[in-house]
């Protein structure tokens, strides 16, 4: 059985909402690579007496307990203090972890403060895992049938320290316990459907209690399967994944557009790679945001040629040629004016496809009959030109608009390229 683990965030800035915890994402995905299942999250603030109690519940429930922060020399930081006191020991002074500490300050030709030889001391019984990067060592402790691991809470270094020093003290500890499970992950990404939809689509790979795992989560309009497969042998684990990843893929091919961590602006590249063929933008709701994401990728001046903000009527007219009486006649926010700013747009830049959007992202500037979150996208290839009508509410803010009307009008651009439209 895998090792269950909790995750304990300590600092004031996370609870208080001043900084975020990315410390806990990173290491539940470190520690699943290991084979070891977190179970729990806490986040606490620096007060003594939330820390003993956090810290006392973790090991009660958990078997691997890693908590980061509060390894500091400032009188903030309390997780020594309050590891030693669950444990009921002393603080002890490390005399080689005092050297590290007082070396790194003098390779830098700065001087060590009295305050920064508490980062020497550590729970009786406990052993320091050395911080080669920074002046905060971790701290290795066994109680009871838990094993607890401290590590500082700046990124950079916990990440040095938990790839140099705990992953291999895991996988000895995991062994020991005669423990191989195998834990294996993948994320699966699709746009043009809700989350609810998607899911009625799916109730079979997300009931609970099924293997693999299959979870759903949906983050600005993109909705992700989530599948986690735990087996006792890599085999088994990957076997076991790859049949039901196979499943989704055949079910929503239609609006699967990538694997992990890309987005669409990456599906659109890529198969701008594989089809060559070449991409313009004209934009005015979004500013530049769609252009922003493409160009944002390295290899994309190979395919995409660039790209007009025309935000004002008048630039529409301007730099995309657009009639001027067209816009007097049926409004900038129109199905007829996105055709033309799609067809000027390829006209300007040579390309083989020009993707536009006109839009209201509010939150002022609408009427009844063209409502905040009402946006046109025009799309014109070699064959012609077609709009397309998105009506995306306006209760929405400002930017869910914008980066919801990028995202349809890549979305329409992959499609189209895939030959789906």
């Amino acid at each position: 059985m895998a090792l269950k683990a909790e995750l304990v965030a300590i600092g004031d800035e996370l609870v208080s909402g001043q900084a975020l915890d990315t410390n806990s994402q990173w290491l539940a995905r470190s520690l699943a690579a290991l084979g070891v299942e977190t179970r729990f999250h806490s986040s606490i603030g620096d007060d003594m007496d939330e820390n003993l109690g956090a810290l006392r519940h973790a090991f009660g429930r958990a078997e691997l307990v890693v908590t980061t922060g509060g390894l500091g020399p400032t009188q903030d930081d309390l997780t020594r203090e309050a590891l030693a006191r669950v444990a009921g020991v002393e603080l002890v002074e490390d005399p080689a972890s005092l050297a590290a500490i007082a070396g790194f300050f003098e390779r830098r030709n700065r001087a060590m403060t009295e305050r920064n030889r508490v980062q020497a001391l550590f729970p009786a019984g406990s052993e320091p895992i050395a911080n080669r990067v920074g002046t905060a060592p971790g701290i290795w402790m066994r109680l009871g049938r838990a094993t607890c691991i401290c590590l500082p809470g700046v990124p950079y270094e916990m990440k040095v320290m938990f790839e140099e020093q705990v992953a291999p003290r895991v996988r000895s500890l995991m062994a020991a316990r005669g423990d191989t499970r195998f834990i294996l992950e993948r994320k699966l990404n699709l746009f043009g459907r809700g989350e609810a939809d998607v899911e009625a689509s799916a109730l079979d790979l997300t009931a609970r209690g099924r293997e693999p795992m299959v979870g759903i989560t949906a983050s600005d309009a993109t909705i992700s399967f989530r599948v986690r497969s735990s087996s006792a042998t890599e085999t088994e684990a990957a076997s076991a994944l790859e049949g039901t990843l196979a499943t989704i893929r055949a079910r929503f091919a239609d609006i699967l557009f990538s694997e992990g961590d890309d987005e669409l602006q990456h599906a659109v590249l890529a198969e701008l790679a594989r089809s060559g063929k070449t991409l313009a933008v004209a934009e005015s709701c979004t500013g530049g945001l769609i252009a922003d994401r493409v160009a944002s990728l390295a290899g994309a001046s190979e395919h995409f040629l660039g790209g007009v903000v025309s935000y004002s009527n008048a630039s529409k007219s301007a730099l995309l040629g657009v009639p001027a009486e067209l816009i007097a006649r049926v409004g900038a926010v129109s199905p007829e004016v996105a055709e033309a700013m799609a067809v000027g747009a390829r006209g300007r830049f040579g390309s083989d496809l020009a993707v536009s959007v006109t839009g209201i992202a509010g939150p002022s500037g609408g009427t009844p009959e063209k409502p905040v979150g009402l946006v046109y996208l025009g799309l014109a290839t070699a064959e012609g030109v077609r709009s397309r009508k998105l009506e995306l509410g306006p209760e929405q803010p400002r930017r869910v608009i914008q980066s919801r009307s990028a995202k349809h009008a890549l979305n329409w651009v992959r499609r189209e390229l895939l030959g789906l439209e």
